[in-house]
């Protein structure tokens, strides 16, 4: 656990605060709204294109489980 805590806080993502024997972490949340923000264009690209292929893996079970095969073009 504390080699996690150490990445964390030397990549900014939390911060730590001695208080006597003990370190006390808090998550700072702004890096992490910075790397959500670089992932949503990749959310919005992504979406469409996941839900289509969710769509087909469906339709390829169901008809796996009604003993249908797809014809080829």
């Amino acid at each position: 656990m504390s080699q996690h805590l150490k990445v964390l806080g030397e990549s900014g993502f939390a911060r730590v605060r001695v208080d006597g024997a003990r370190r006390i972490y808090a998550i700072d949340a702004e890096p992490m709204r910075e790397v959500d923000a670089w992932l949503q264009k990749f959310r919005t690209f992504w979406a469409h294109r996941l839900d289509a292929l969710g769509t087909e893996v469906a339709r390829g079970k169901h008809a796996r489980a009604r003993g249908i095969r797809k014809r080829r073009r």
